[in-house]
């Protein structure tokens, strides 16, 4: 990808980061830098708010095209706008399943009701989504989904899906009026066939949406139970039976522009914890300069491997990028607690469990080559569909 920027998109940059500069003032001054990895119980209603001025100013779903009520921005455009939002340490968005994963598979797979019907509360923040697809025996192995639906209602009625089930993991579900969910709606299908992918309230009886605790203080997953719970019939995106197909694609949207702004927050993380390690003296060891610096380089080169996987169809790139980016952060949040020394061991306060960034990050970073897809998930998927190796045994 060309690394360069044209007068075009040197003005919209300009653009971005003047209205940022303008807006992130007065009562959403104490927004920033909040609802990051872990946190994203932190002052959700007011960064919900703030999101719907996003909204407001033609800032979200920007590579959406014009015709669903994006600004169909070019690829470069995305990038910048991502880049700066991150620059400016603006909060956390609470729409990242619905923006990037959602509308981009309902654009390809849905119908036109579908579309008319969720796409514009998407665009305007007015309804947030949670992922349905992680069980308790179904979670890198998706494929083994046992949370069953079936139709309700006879043909020419009224028909509903009725689903019963038990998701886990799934992120935000608690603060989420919806979520598209992978069942399985053929009995006796087993693996990837007979599923479907089903977009289902949460704000019903047949619905238990329960937050997890996690090490960091914050419960961002939950564990959500469907007992009888309903949707209707038309709510089925793609064909019955054709689940298994849209759940792919939705998952290669996930690794969209929005991986930018991850290394452009990862940039400021790592600045953190150099600054840490100036003011507390850590620097005098030259083994932990030594590990600073490689983080540095190595961030770098992540960047420009982002944006090339960006700008090609290289198979292998979202696979290598997830394993490079986890470790990375992991290895980030291990260099922070060693800059932290005997202070890493001990709470920032006596009133409770309240813990400081670094140690939060070090933390949740714990979890980066579990979630999103393993690294043992991505490893198999770079040997048999990159390399051609034997399919791994299953049992």
């Amino acid at each position: 990808m060309d690394l360069t920027y044209s007068e075009e998109d040197q003005a919209f940059r300009a653009e971005v980061r003047a209205w940022l500069e303008e807006h992130l003032t007065g009562e959403w001054a104490a927004l920033r830098g909040l609802g990051g990895a872990g946190r994203d119980h932190e002052a959700h209603d007011e960064r919900v708010a703030w999101n719907r001025l996003l909204a407001e100013h033609g800032w979200t779903c920007v590579g959406w095209p014009t015709e669903h009520g994006g600004r169909g921005l070019s690829l470069t455009q995305q990038v910048i706008f991502h880049e700066e939002y991150a620059k400016a340490d603006a909060p956390v968005r609470v729409n990242h399943l619905g923006e990037e994963l959602l509308g981009p598979t309902l654009m390809a797979f849905g119908t036109e009701e579908q579309k008319a019907r969720f796409l514009p509360r998407i665009v305007a923040v007015e309804e947030l989504w949670a992922q349905g697809y992680s069980e308790p025996n179904a979670g890198s192995d998706l494929a083994n989904v046992q949370t069953k639906a079936r139709l309700d209602g006879l043909p020419g009625d009224q028909q509903s899906w009725v689903v019963d089930g038990q998701k886990v993991w799934t992120s935000n579900a608690h603060f989420s009026q919806w979520a598209f969910v992978l069942c399985r709606t053929e009995p006796g299908s087993e693996r990837h066939r007979g599923l479907s992918f089903l977009l289902v309230p949460l704000d019903q009886e047949g619905v238990d949406v329960r937050p997890i605790e996690q090490l960091t203080g914050g419960s961002e997953f939950n564990e959500v139970f469907f007992t009888g719970a309903r949707t209707d019939a038309d709510l089925v995106v793609g064909e019955p039976g054709e689940g298994w197909k849209v759940a792919m694609a939705l998952l290669g949207f996930e690794r969209g522009v929005s991986v930018l702004a991850q290394v452009v927050g990862f940039a400021r993380e790592l600045e953190g914890v150099v600054d840490l390690a100036k003011a507390n003296g850590a620097t005098d060891d030259p083994v932990l300069r030594d590990r600073l610096a490689g983080l540095k380089v190595e961030l770098e080169v992540m960047r420009r491997q982002a944006m090339r996987g960006l700008s090609s169809d290289d198979a292998a790139g979202p696979s290598v990028f997830k394993l490079v980016w986890a470790s990375w952060h992991k290895r980030l949040g291990e260099v922070a607690m060693d800059v932290l020394g005997p202070a890493g061991l001990t709470t920032a306060t006596d009133s409770g469990y309240e813990l400081s960034r670094w140690q939060r990050l070090f933390l949740f970073s714990l979890a980066d080559t579990i979630y999103g897809g393993s690294d043992e998930v991505q490893r198999n998927i770079l040997a048999e569909r990159v390399l051609g190796l034997p399919r791994e045994a299953r049992g």
